[in-house]
């Protein structure tokens, strides 16, 4: 399957197994896609230094490395997308830590080619969407204003939001567009499927991404991530804004 938006994607392929990572850049390589490799943290950096890719594929098990910390480090100097490979299905803390650092999906080992590489397309397919902002897009809530939810202050007009101590937080082009879908609806259960629409984020069978971004948005707005007050799941729905909303 060609995909126009994955034809100049370049994908970096982190792993310290050689065999493993030949055969992964080789795969993605005979299906169009760009690919190339770094064995550990020092290859990562310079990598990234060199230019940004538009995925990487990162193994959290590299020898003596921990593969958080290079997470860690990627999301502390870029938004490329990444999706994480662990060892064992056993490993789900790894998974889920990983998820909150900011990776965008994960395969756990041993995985077939042919699901990484749909789940490298939809990422990219994905992160291609969240690009393409049309102008009615853009003009659709300028005029709307501030608004204040328990401390924080959002300010559309200039995408900016800033906490109880008037310091702005950042945010990707998803975190924001999930933050707003709440603010129109606060106090009322959303489903996923709500969400993904209201953010534009195309859905298919292997698409996590609303999870993964109320992860993230979590670790941005909540005291403790892990027993959240403001965005609360609801079982079975999907999730609610728990915090009054005030227009200013």
């Amino acid at each position: 399957m060609n995909d126009d938006s994955n034809q100049t994607a370049r994908v970096l392929v982190v792993d310290d197994d050689p065999l493993m990572k030949q055969m992964v850049v080789n795969y993605l390589e005979e299906h169009n896609l760009r690919a190339f490799s770094a064995s550990g943290g020092a290859e990562l950096t310079r990598q990234l230094e060199e230019g940004e890719p538009s995925l990487v594929i990162l193994d959290l098990r590299l020898g003596q490395e921990d593969g958080l910390d290079l997470l860690r480090d990627i999301r502390s100097r870029s938004d490329v997308p990444v999706i994480i490979t662990t060892g064992h299905r056993r490993d789900e803390i790894d998974r889920v830590v990983g998820l909150e650092l900011g990776a965008d999906d994960y395969v756990t080992k041993p995985f077939s080619l042919r699901e990484l590489l749909a789940r490298a397309r939809a990422v990219l397919r994905r992160r291609a969407a969240s690009a393409q902002v049309s102008e009615p897009e853009k003009g659709r809530e300028p005029e709307r204003g501030r608004c204040r939810f328990g401390g924080w202050q959002l300010d559309r007009r200039l995408r900016r939001l800033t906490d109880a101590e008037s310091r702005p937080v950042s945010l990707t082009k998803g975190e924001y567009a999930l933050l707003v879908a709440f603010l129109d609806a606060p106090q009322r259960p959303l489903t996923r499927e709500h969400l993904l629409q209201a953010t534009r984020v195309h859905e298919d069978v292997f698409d996590r991404s609303i999870d993964v971004q109320v992860l993230r948005l979590r670790r941005k707005l909540e005291t403790d991530p892990s027993a959240p007050r403001v965005i609360q799941t609801e079982r079975g729905i999907g999730y609610v804004f728990a915090l009054p909303v005030e227009t200013l």
